[in-house]
């Protein structure tokens, strides 16, 4: 699909698990069940969706999956899975190499978003995964993830992201919301974690899409109420989901859910009080 100056694809990480009732907070297992159907431990699947962009001038990737470094216990508590290999492999499989990539965007620091930011070498040793690439973070998001507090402490791996601060010029730190890269935009939003940031794209001449990270990480949860336990204020995630949620149709925008693994992108609709899917999107 063509948004602006870029060509935009959906690459993947592969797949891992995740509590459902964390997933969903306060909403009734009875109801997300239906949707999303959870394993004998509780666990239900979510996607790892990361966004790539190209124009004749940039290419850009938006978040890295989980990566490596896991043991196999963790493998297996994740139940991580990449049957069709991991992210560096859906890029080859889009034509592009890693050292083409020249710019990653990171919406947070968690594992599942920033964890492919870097690679391991056969001796051990973390450098950039994309060794040609700008990194784009919030400064506000980096100031929380060095000190996290021990509710979301094992949402962090520094050993995903302080190899790249050590570098110089490797990480571009933004100040708040606005447009970083050719019609390219960040909002923060501090719900999940202080400092995230989603991100717009398109230009006057294009639809809009919006990469929702975790504000909004499966389709089912354009309900607005229906927000994971993990965000550290869901008061504040629901008013910024309802303010993106209206822009979103208001501007016809299109909406990429980071975790789903059935709707990977879609069109809003505002119908019979509440927010959801009017059709779904491929990219």
């Amino acid at each position: 699909m063509q948004i602006g100056p870029y060509r935009v694809t959906v690459v993947r990480d592969g797949h891992y698990r995740l509590d459902g009732g964390a997933m969903f907070g306060v909403v009734p297992r009875v109801l997300w069940e239906k949707i999303h159907p959870p394993d004998e431990a509780n666990r239900i699947e979510l996607a790892l969706n990361c966004l790539l962009l190209r124009s004749p001038d940039r290419t850009i990737l938006i978040d890295t999956g989980m990566g490596g470094g896991w043991s196999a216990r963790e493998i297996e508590i994740y139940g991580l899975e990449r049957p069709q290999g991991d992210l560096i492999a859906d890029l080859r499989r889009q034509g592009v190499e890693p050292g083409q990539v020249t710019d990653v965007v990171l919406t947070h620091l968690h594992f599942d978003h920033a964890g492919g930011a870097v690679r391991r070498d056969d001796d051990g040793r973390v450098e950039a995964a994309f060794p040609a690439a700008t990194y784009w973070l919030q400064q506000q998001h980096l100031r929380w993830g060095r000190a996290p507090t021990e509710r979301d402490r094992r949402s962090f791996r520094p050993e995903d992201f302080e190899p790249l601060m050590a570098e110089d010029g490797r990480v571009r730190l933004l100040e708040g919301p606005g447009e970083f890269l050719p019609a390219i935009r960040a909002h923060v939003v501090s719900g999940h974690t202080p400092g995230q940031q989603v991100i717009e794209i398109g230009d006057e001449h294009s639809p809009h899409l919006l990469y929702a990270a975790d504000l909004i990480p499966f389709a089912s949860q354009v309900h607005v109420p229906w927000i994971m336990a993990f965000d550290l204020n869901p008061v504040l995630t629901l008013g910024e989901k309802k303010d993106l949620l209206a822009r979103a149709v208001l501007d016809d925008w299109v909406v990429v859910f980071e975790h789903d693994p059935r709707v990977a992108a879609a069109r809003i609709e505002h119908a019979e009080g509440r927010y959801r899917v009017r059709e779904e999107v491929e990219l």
